[in-house]
């Protein structure tokens, strides 16, 4: 027998893997040292090795040699190389077979791409492995499981193709995963539908939209202790926010049992987010927490034929959530150092897609999986793209989910339960259509990039199906629960991710308009601008708006739209016999300790979400300003409030928080403050309060705030007072004495300087920030609080809807001006033209 040999040197972490390349002309024989050529111990491969073992092994190997030192815990395994898989299509002669099958798929063409990934897929199931080479894979799976005190271990076998991760694409979810296999025989077929799985339709059709060569791909397996997270819980961690790309976050989804639930998208997970800054210096910086629908979950089969089986979430078990804030803490300290790892190894910022697991038994946490994510971490932040709704056009929400992508589509609903068979027989799917199914499966990315939204009942914005839609630019709400029951066949819809985190699907065609600014092109101003946050879910999108800070966070829209009951209803709704309100309040308030914990929770997660957003800059949170009429509209605010005939300048403000009938509730926002600044240090978040008439009223409040622990100047807390009623102008002088800045409150500043209900349309027409009475008033106030030297800002559409209002401001030597973040880029340019006039 002749034989022709290639040596090839490929360095591994730890020593020099050999690589024997063979071109047997007679009958195929494998080299005595089969384990060389083909198997690797995981923990001896690397980032080097990706042309070997692929991405996922590859960065699994790095990390069980340089991040185990530091306490991170991978299971360890062994690696079948790129070279088993080429051997085995060419002992089987599948190459040729193969490539004519592939050659011969139509891709635009589902029919025809299900068809040709069939049969490739098939070749090689029925395939068989070279005598030596099965050997020695069973040989290392007995070594594996003796090195865990096992006869035949539990293991995860999963595939790891040579060009996942790489920074244009990922190919994640691409090929398969067999969780709880055992044995040999077990083993060697889930090893066989690995290498298969290379030929998934998805992926077949993946490959093409990204430009790769499906023959210049190789697939690498992974045999991997399992970590019993069917007893535990488990899921998924980026070290940015995957929707606005937001660096300083970790985001974790978790659910319990096996992780692929989440992977899936059958469950909607509980999300944990953690503020990376702050936790590096040692603060428990967990800024959100929402439970999630885990009704399923994946645990271990009672049969060699059923490795995993899918069984219902008890209900108390569902309104937990999965992790403490211990676990949450550590495992976003492990992803942070995977983060610095990484970044370091390649030179530059490396956000991660991580998969962990949390043992059941041993009650220990696990890093499964870790590569580089590939979609916001290219993303050019220099340039912003909004879509904007037409406000003018009247709008009818139909359902919400979770966004996915800050887009908006428009189409006809197509109703799909599974690629062979639709809801209504006889039309096909047309490009531009919104997809609307239970769950969208990645099987079906040739119809995903066709739809002009994806809109589904079921998963969580890291399933894989959500990561495909951002790779494909699709807007996708996911999560919705009954999608497909609420929508009909051929409805036309708007789906619109450009609101937030909330995903919102509208009747109708609704226009929109696509804006795009180059940041890059704005003009550099003197005067710093500041943003007005809203809503928390948005603030991570806005900061990477050109910004110093942020000049107004209403503490209103938080409770309003996160907690939505009157915060004294919270604190006495037992006592006001009102069961149906009680068992609102039940349900609302699940997954934390009790009412009032459930309130400082959601009111600190709101503004810490603002704060973080924007860290290191000042971040202005006005205490509550509702009005009568407004705190009524909440859940048991009846209870609470009074009728007043004019709330606007009723019972609003600093009286309510010193007034004994409000005082306890006011607590709850200082806790919440508290909280924010103190365990999650934000310390950039400065209070101000609202609507206060005169300065004793303003050292009551003070002293309420130093009863619950918040002091102005204690851990440099700065107090600010909203200039908003002409007695605070009047009395400035006074007021200075006793805070740090004032911010012009220019809306009620005006209505109560000309006498007029901002209210009434009767007296619109004489409402005018720029009225000279007005205009004298701020005058008045920045004049005296440069000479108390105290900072003055305004937080108001004014300066940008009118450039001579800003120039008025600017000529003043207003210290900020602060608008809303569509007003941003006018604003700046409307300052320039100004400081330019000035010189």
């Amino acid at each position: 027998m002749k034989e022709n040999i290639n040596f090839i040197s490929i360095r591994s972490a730890c020593s020099t893997i050999l690589i024997i390349k063979l071109k047997l002309i007679d009958k195929p024989k494998l080299f005595m040292n089969t384990e060389n050529i083909y198997i690797a111990d995981l923990d001896k491969v690397g980032m080097q090795d990706l042309e070997l073992v692929g991405g996922k092994n590859a960065s699994l190997g790095e990390m069980l040699q340089h991040l185990s030192p530091l306490g991170i815990q991978i299971p360890n395994g062994f690696v079948i190389t790129v070279a088993a898989y080429r051997e085995f299509i060419r002992f089987n002669n599948l190459d040729d077979a193969i490539h004519s099958i592939i050659n011969n798929i139509k891709l635009d063409d589902i029919e025809s791409l299900r068809r040709g990934g069939l049969q490739a897929r098939q070749l090689l199931k029925n395939a068989k492995f070279p005598r030596e080479l099965s050997e020695a894979f069973i040989d290392k799976y007995y070594e594996l499981s003796k090195n865990y005190g096992q006869e035949m271990t539990d293991v995860a076998v999963r595939s790891s193709a040579t060009a996942e991760d790489l920074p244009d694409a990922s190919f994640a979810g691409q090929q398969e995963t067999y969780l709880n296999v055992r044995g040999p025989e077990p083993l060697m077929n889930a090893v066989r539908n690995c290498f298969a799985s290379i030929f998934t339709d998805r992926a077949i059709s993946y490959r093409q939209s990204f430009g790769y060569d499906h023959f210049s791909i190789g697939l690498s397996v992974c045999v991997q202790k399992m970590v019993r997270s069917d007893l535990g819980a488990s899921g998924v961690a980026f070290s940015l926010d995957t929707e606005s790309g937001f660096k300083d976050v970790v985001v974790i989804n978790a659910s319990f049992g096996l992780g692929e639930m989440i992977v899936q998208g059958a469950v909607s997970p509980d999300e944990y987010i953690v503020f990376k800054p702050t936790l590096k210096e040692g603060f428990s910086s967990i800024i959100e927490k929402k439970l999630g629908v885990k009704d399923k979950m994946m645990v271990y089969g009672d049969n060699p034929d059923e490795r995993v089986v899918v069984i219902p979430v008890e209900k108390p078990l569902q309104q937990r959530y999965c992790l403490k804030d211990e676990r949450i803490i550590q495992l976003s300290n492990w992803v942070c150092s995977i983060e610095d790892y990484y970044s370091k190894l390649k030179g530059h910022w490396c956000p991660m897609d991580i998969e962990w697991a949390i043992d059941g038994l041993s009650k220990e946490l696990f890093i499964v999986q870790a590569r580089p994510e590939t979609i916001h971490s290219q993303k050019d932040f220099s340039k912003i793209i909004e879509y904007v709704m037409d406000e003018q056009t009247a709008r009818t929400t139909l359902l919400k989910g979770i966004a996915v992508g800050d887009k908006i589509g428009a189409g006809k609903v197509s109703i799909l339960f599974s690629l062979d068979k639709r809801v209504t027989e006889g039309h096909e799917f047309q490009t531009g259509d919104i997809l609307v199914t239970d769950m969208t499966d990645p099987d079906w990315e040739p119809i995903m990039k066709k739809a002009s939204a994806i809109i589904t009942n079921k998963g969580g914005r890291t399933c894989h199906a959500a990561i495909v839609a951002r790779e494909l630019g699709v807007p996708a709400i996911v999560g919705c629960g009954i999608a497909t029951e609420l929508l009909n066949e051929g409805q036309e819809i708007t789906a619109s991710c450009a609101e937030g985190d909330e995903g919102i699907v509208y009747e109708g065609i609704i226009p929109f308009n696509k804006v795009e600014t180059n940041l890059n092109e704005l003009p550099t101003i003197k005067t710093p601008v500041m943003l007005n946050v809203a809503s928390p879910n948005m603030a991570f999108r806005f900061s990477h708006l050109p910004n110093a800070g942020v000049g107004l966070a209403r503490e209103e829209f938080i409770i309003n739209n996160y907690i939505q009951i009157h915060p004294l209803a919270l604190l006495k709704h037992r006592e006001l016999n009102d069961p149906e309100l009680s068992t609102t309040i039940g349900k609302m308030i699940r997954g934390f300790e009790n009412e009032e914990d459930f309130f400082i929770q959601q009111l600190s997660y709101g503004i810490a979400k603002i704060a973080a957003a924007f860290y290191p800059n000042k971040v202005i949170v006005r205490f509550s300003d509702f009005k009568s009429n407004e705190y009524f509209n909440l859940l048991g605010g009846k209870y609470f409030e009074p009728h007043e005939e004019n709330p606007m300048i009723g019972w609003r403000g600093a009286s309510r928080y010193y007034s004994a009938k409000y005082k306890e509730a006011f607590a709850l926002e200082i806790k919440a403050i508290r909280k924010v600044r103190e365990e999650m240090g934000l310390q950039n978040v400065v209070v101000m309060v609202p609507f206060c008439r005169t300065v004793e009223e303003l050292l009551k409040v003070q002293e309420v705030m130093k009863e619950f622990g918040m002091e102005r100047g204690k851990a440099a807390l700065e107090l600010y007072l909203m200039a908003e009623i002409p007695s605070n102008i009047i009395l400035a002088a006074q007021f200075a004495e006793h805070i740090d800045g004032f911010s012009i409150g220019s809306n009620d500043l005006t209505q109560l300087t000309l006498g007029l209900d901002r209210d009434s349309s009767l007296v619109a027409h004489l409402y005018d920030e720029r009225n000279p009475a007005v205009k004298e008033m701020l005058r008045m106030l920045i004049e005296t609080a440069k000479r108390m030297k105290v900072k003055v800002g305004i937080c108001g559409q004014g300066p940008s809807d009118f450039p001579d209002f800003a120039q008025f401001l600017v000529e003043l030597g207003i210290d900020s001006i602060s608008v809303t973040p569509d007003s941003i880029v006018k604003t700046v340019k409307a300052i320039a033209n100004v400081e330019a006039s000035l010189k």
